[in-house]
């Protein structure tokens, strides 16, 4: 060999080693390509001798220094197998890739999905993971690393534990655990000897997560999906439900546990001591039914929480969003089963679940279930009822001279006020007696707006034509969709409709409200039979049972009310009005009514 090709031979090789060093393309898996090859000769029935090779590969030490350079002290993992280890117990089974150590699948075995199959909160296709931290100036994801597997079991539950040995006491380790019958999964992320190679103060752990629609009603999701979060000096906090446009928000303070919240499941991380900071967001494909929400939360981890011997213990939740669950996990945990503003959340926290566990103990119907709460509630209400409906009977008495008064003093409003309530003062009526009752029952009834969409007890619980509850029924699908109605007609709504348009028609036999008002009592369930239309079929069922037992009640009551004896009643109490002491609220309405009429007469 001259020096000419020694010459040329030593430039080609570095050409090849700069080639493959900054340039060097993907080296796709040699299985395929063998397995490609093979296909190949069978088609054209190639002799053995004839074979294609399989393309040539890096040497080992090209590689090892690619990786090096990629990864830095990391390079060890660069390379590896992925297997799936499982980690299971009586209620939901996860999938751990050994490659990144990162949980690929999570399927609750108690629930079913809207295509009858187990819930599956987490897939590799829907879910990605991230750790990233900073090695001399290198990013590196310890998620994309490879790991070795160990599993252990216990009397306690199965603990699955990760390891990647970088050499000279070095090494990363992921270690889960599943006790039985729970949704919550400790993990600890510990880096041993490493302190000094990562040169970052915080680690990023960063969750990105399309929510996998779970329900028929993928608008009803939609509105009751976002992410939340606790942060220590806050509390709770979270991004818009029913937004459909982007949300973010940052949060520059210690994070206690942040999570990806559905309709019915939570999918959430704790950490035992705290994340610095966060980042939090939500968008919305409107065009893909099959997926709820885009969330993604980004949480730094001190790096001396990980770096310790103990490493960093956080906590996965995987489960159902349930009262009685999430009380037990973590402060401030039970409110990403939103309940309602006070004193709805009073009602529900305190009257109704309660009432509601007390009756599914004993019965597993929950159509019943519901018929009972209802009995119960108007059972203990009644003395309101009858306190109301006899203030309308009163009212109803009083409306002839009621009537008289304004025909009397035509449009000068303020006179014929002061005459009624003269008036009122003299038969010792007051009227507003009847609304006050009617008010301190509105909580209940609004609490059970908050309480059946968000009870996972309903859901897919079948009562008469309703097949889910916690959906609503249809008896019919229609070929249009109707603005602010939907595209079907669920018939507990009309059912609740009509039985409102009853219950109205009944009072106004015993009210004096007259004019607009009237008519405005008639349109109420108009407007109500389109906004419930497509809210669970648990709801409009409840309020169905619920007027019928009004009316009802109203029925018998009135049996118990003699006008003719409020008549007289009435008459005494305008006999001996000069000796009756005017109370507090009388006096301060007419004090009040005066001085707008001195404040007119002075215009």
């Amino acid at each position: 060999m001259d020096k000419n090709q020694a010459t040329g031979l030593i430039l080609i090789a570095l050409m090849l080693i700069t080639y493959f060093t900054f340039f060097k393309p993907e080296v796709p898996p040699q299985e395929e390509p063998i397995a490609q090859t093979e296909e190949v000769e069978k088609s054209l029935d190639m002799p053995d001798s004839a074979a294609i090779s399989p393309a040539p590969t890096l040497p080992d030490s090209l590689l090892d220094e690619e990786n090096r350079t990629k990864y830095g002290v990391f390079a060890p993992g660069a390379n590896g197998e992925s297997t799936l280890a499982v980690l299971e117990n009586e209620l939901v089974k996860l999938s751990i890739d050994t490659k990144g150590a990162k949980i690929t699948e999570v399927l609750l075995k108690n629930f079913k999905s809207k295509d009858d199959q187990p819930v599956r909160l987490i897939t590799e296709k829907t879910n990605e993971f991230s750790t990233l931290i900073t090695s001399m100036s290198k990013s590196i994801d310890l998620n994309e690393l490879y790991y070795s597997s160990s599993s252990s079991n216990s009397s306690d539950g199965q603990t699955i534990t990760f390891s990647l040995n970088l050499g000279n006491g070095k090494s990363v380790s992921h270690q889960y655990f599943l006790a039985h019958d729970t949704y919550e999964v400790d993990y600890n992320l510990k880096l041993t000897g490493l302190d000094g190679d990562v040169t970052k103060d915080e680690i990023l752990f960063n969750w990105n997560e399309q929510m996998i629609t779970q329900e028929k009603d993928v608008e009803m999701s939609r509105i009751n999906s976002t992410v939340n979060y606790y942060t220590l000096s806050d509390g709770f906090d979270e991004l818009s439900e029913r937004s459909t446009e982007y949300e973010e928000e940052i949060v520059n303070e210690s994070i206690k546990w942040s999570t990806i919240k559905q309709r019915f499941f939570l999918s959430a991380i704790l950490a035992e001591k705290s994340f610095s900071k966060g980042k939090f967001s939500t968008d919305v494909d409107l065009n893909n039914p099959e997926m709820v929400k885009n969330a993604k939360v980004s949480l730094s981890i001190p790096k001396e929480d990980i770096t310790t011997s103990e490493g960093g213990n956080f906590t996965y939740y995987f489960g159902p969003n349930d009262y009685h669950i999430t009380t037990e996990f973590s402060e401030g945990f039970s409110k990403n089963l939103w309940l309602g503003y006070p004193p709805m959340l009073w009602v529900n926290k305190y009257v109704i679940i309660p009432l509601f566990d007390l009756l599914n103990n004993v019965l597993d119907n929950y159509g019943l279930i519901i018929i009972l709460i209802v009995l119960v509630i108007k059972l203990v209400l009644s003395p309101l009822s009858y306190k109301s409906y006899l203030s309308m009977a009163k009212m109803k008495v009083l409306k002839p001279e009621l009537d008289e008064i304004k025909e009397k003093h035509g449009d000068d409003m303020s006179k014929a006020q002061q005459e009624q309530m003269k008036l009122y003062q003299q038969v010792g009526v007051n009227p507003i007696s009847g609304c006050v009752p009617m008010l301190l029952q509105m909580p209940i009834l609004l609490a059970m707006f908050y309480f059946f969409p968000q009870s996972i007890e309903l859901r897919g619980e079948g009562f008469l034509w309703a097949d889910d509850l916690s959906n609503y029924d249809s008896i019919m699908s229609l070929p249009f969709e109707i603005p602010f109605y939907g595209d079907h007609v669920s018939l507990f709504v009309l059912l609740m409709t009509a039985s409102t348009i009853l219950i109205t028609y009944s009072q106004q036999q015993v009210s004096s409200v007259q004019g607009p008002m009237k008519s405005l009592s008639y349109m109420m369930p108009v407007i109500f039979m389109f906004v419930l239309n497509s809210y669970p079929a648990a709801l409009s069922f409840y309020y169905f049972v619920s007027n019928i037992v009004t009316f009802g009640q109203q029925v018998l009551i009135r049996k118990f009310v003699d006008e003719d004896k409020i008549r007289t009643i009435l008459d005494e109490n305008k006999k001996n009005a000069g000796n009756r002491k005017k109370s507090k609220f009388q006096q301060r309405l007419e004090d009040a009514m005066k001085a707008q009429a001195k404040k007119k007469g002075k215009k």
